[in-house]
């Protein structure tokens, strides 16, 4: 890559070329060399000619949003490389079908073939590294470019590779000691987690997420209220979610997952509840005990390095609990959209109305935020504008859902969200609970679901920070289990004392959160069907930070709340389930099943495993995620957390079925290399 340096120093290369095709890229290129001194003015029309022929012969466009046309003549005393950046990427028929955004420009005399291989090959290399494609493209000087074409060099800063999801996890066989290891592996990114969040990219990731975790957190507190008879209801959960996301953001090692009140959670507490009713236990000391002990369960398996046990945990398991997370969501959303029809009485044509209206606003929000979100990849506008559209797109939706339920107040009235007027706890109780009150037998006697608690803790952390951390997502900065789990402990403990829910990281909001950061594209594979592959991840801490601020700040405006439909919020809650399941491979393989085979992508696992192998594992893993519906759905619910442990065991028992060879390209920690290098 030393050319490629060579051509910094020297002045060969161009920043934002305004150009709308390759040959008018390649003129440019060549009028820079003549102003160099590299080519004469009266050789350029022969170095024209013989790279618009080059080009008709063979297109020099060869994927990973690279051109490298290429020329030798003997008028070229010794070889050069010019390269342009172009301020608008242009479509010149590359491989995998991402738009070209870099032209590399070699020239040279005629026994310069041999040198300008070894130049190609290293382009190559450089631009199939997303990560260098991502400062290369926000470099607003050339020095910029050169320093992150030098980051690259080996010799010089090592390239940086995607953090692997089994980092961390290494037992150090001493107390705290992954706790330690977490704190030493991300402390020096601490000040960068600040100043990477000062971005235009984090401010639509903020507005996005404070909609899409202020959804949960008022329908999950106003199921939780119903299921609890208003002990723990919407206002506690939105107290709950701001203080301990500030508290989260700031401290925890991995600041892209985002804690919140979860399904499980949820089910977990509704089914205490009921335990509690039925057996005529006092709810909200019982329930403040269960998280004493769930807490320090919690603390002692982040001090004993017991979040190790992620190792044995691979795809398979991390597929089956996103897809039963995204699933959630969106059951939720038509469960609650079917409900508003149930509710209307025979014969009540407005509440039909009501209703119709409810059901178009809840899928004009999913609608629109879908196709905004997919405005990045668009041919329409600038790109500029386009990347405005899609960052801000679920905000747009639910701002322009929300303005048409305002100006049809009048004549169709919807429901409004269901946010409390006023600051209090739901039931007016006080926010401490009487918890030292209770007799010794309720303190002892809430081991055992403490205990229960602290896995399903364990599970939903651990699992959600893990599927964070996928290699697919090309994060830096590394991972941090043992010090996570360890705060979600203490934050468990002090919401119990005051009678508020538990957090931990919730798996839809945390993987939507770290796809509104992430810079990425459309790749075409040698099927011609399209995915998105992450170049670039913003990891940051002012994100998290701001959205549980303006959660926080929401208690101010409670009665501004009611200004957004309940139907927009089932539309979003729609969204972030659809979308998270982006990039679950159990997903896309379960579309095999209508797909016609000769029609299949040629994905690793479709070229490597026979038909017959793919589809009975993906039945499989279909099976539990069925039996795991059912156990949460059940009286038997209390025990889900074990069911979801017990799924790493029977992932082991799959080696009698398959053989090793299959299980290893089915249940790969990431997709291949191979399969991204379209251009080879």
């Amino acid at each position: 890559m030393k050319r490629l340096l060579e051509a910094c120093d020297d002045g060969l290369l161009m920043l934002d070329v305004s150009a709308t095709s390759l040959d008018d890229t390649i003129q440019q290129m060549v009028d820079m060399l003549i102003r160099t001194g590299a080519l004469s003015a009266t050789d350029a029309p022969k170095m024209l000619a013989a790279l618009r022929n080059r080009e008709k012969l063979a297109a020099s466009a060869i994927g990973h949003s690279v051109a490298v046309p290429h020329s030798y003549l003997s008028c070229i005393e010794e070889p050069k490389i010019v390269i342009a950046r172009l301020k608008h990427a242009i479509n010149a028929g590359a491989p995998d079908g991402v738009p070209t955004r870099f032209v590399f420009l070699l020239v040279g005399p005629t026994d310069a073939t041999a040198e300008h291989l070894d130049s190609l090959a290293s382009v190559a290399r450089l631009m199939s590294d997303g990560e260098f494609r991502y400062q290369a493209q926000i470099a607003k000087t050339p020095e910029d470019f050169r320093a992150a074409v030098a980051s690259r060099i080996e010799g010089e800063v090592a390239p940086a590779v995607p953090v692997d999801s089994s980092e961390g996890l290494q037992y150090s066989g001493r107390l705290f000691g992954g706790l330690l290891a977490d704190i030493r592996r991300r402390l020096p990114y601490y000040a960068s987690d600040f100043r990477d969040g000062l971005n235009r990219k984090c401010v639509a990731s903020t507005l996005f997420l404070f909609f899409a975790c202020m959804a949960p957190t008022i329908i999950f507190g106003g199921l939780m209220g119903k299921l609890t008879e208003d002990h723990i209801g919407a206002v506690e959960l939105i107290v709950a979610t701001a203080f301990c996301g500030i508290v989260y953001a700031l401290f925890a090692g991995q600041p892209l997952a985002l804690i919140g009140g979860t399904g499980p959670m949820l089910a977990f507490t509704a089914i205490l509840y009921t335990y509690c009713d039925t057996h005529d236990i006092p709810f909200l000391p019982a329930y403040t005990w269960v998280g004493i002990w769930t807490a320090v369960f919690v603390v002692i398996m982040s001090v004993t390095d017991a979040s190790c046990l992620m190792r044995f945990f691979t795809r398979f398991t991390d597929e089956i609990f996103a897809a039963l997370i995204s699933l959630i969501f969106i059951s939720e959303a038509v469960k609650n959209l079917i409900a508003i029809y149930d509710r209307v009485p025979e014969g009540n044509s407005q509440g039909y109305g009501v209703a119709n209206l409810s059901l178009l606003l809840a899928l004009g929000t999913f609608y629109v935020a879908m196709s905004l979100s997919r405005f990045r990849h668009s041919h329409l506008l600038l790109p500029a504008v386009r990347e405005f559209f899609a960052d801000f797109g679920p905000t747009i939706a639910i701002a322009s859902m929300a303005a048409i339920a305002y100006f049809a107040r009048d004549v169709t009235p919807l429901e409004p969200l269901p946010a409390p007027s006023v600051f209090g706890t739901t039931s007016g109780r006080p926010w401490l609970v009487p918890f030292l009150d209770a007799p010794n037998w309720l303190i002892w006697g809430t081991i055992a679901p403490g205990l229960l608690s602290s896995v399903l803790v364990f599970l939903d952390q651990n699992i959600t920070v893990r599927l964070v951390n996928s290699p697919d997502n090309r994060l830096k900065k590394g991972s941090s289990y043992h010090l996570d789990l360890g705060i979600v402990g203490v934050l468990i403990a002090i919401c119990s004392i005051f009678g508020l829910p538990w957090l931990v990281a919730a798996t839809v909001r945390s993987l939507n959160h770290l796809r509104s950061l992430a810079t990425s594209e459309e790749v075409i594979d040698k099927r011609g069907v399209s995915h998105t592959q992450i170049l670039h991840v913003r990891e940051n801490r002012i994100t998290g930070v701001s959205i549980h601020l303006l959660i926080g700040m929401s208690l101010l405006l409670l009665p501004a709340l009611h200004y957004i439909p309940l139907a927009v919020l089932f539309g979003l809650f729609l969204y972030m389930g659809v979308v998270s399941m982006r990039g679950n491979q159990f997903f896309q393989r379960i579309g095999l099943w209508l797909t016609d085979p000769a029609l299949y992508p040629s994905t690793h696992y479709v070229r490597r495993v026979s038909k017959k192998t793919l589809h009975l594992f993906t039945l499989i893993q279909f099976a539990c995620l069925v039996v795991l519906w059912i156990i949460k759905s059940s009286a038997a619910g209390i025990l889900f957390p074990l069911f979801i442990a017990l799924l790493v065991p029977f992932r082991y028992t799959l080696g009698y079925l398959f053989s090793e060879k299959d299980l290893a390209v089915l249940d790969a920690e990431e997709n291949p290399i191979e399969e991204e290098e379209t251009w080879s």
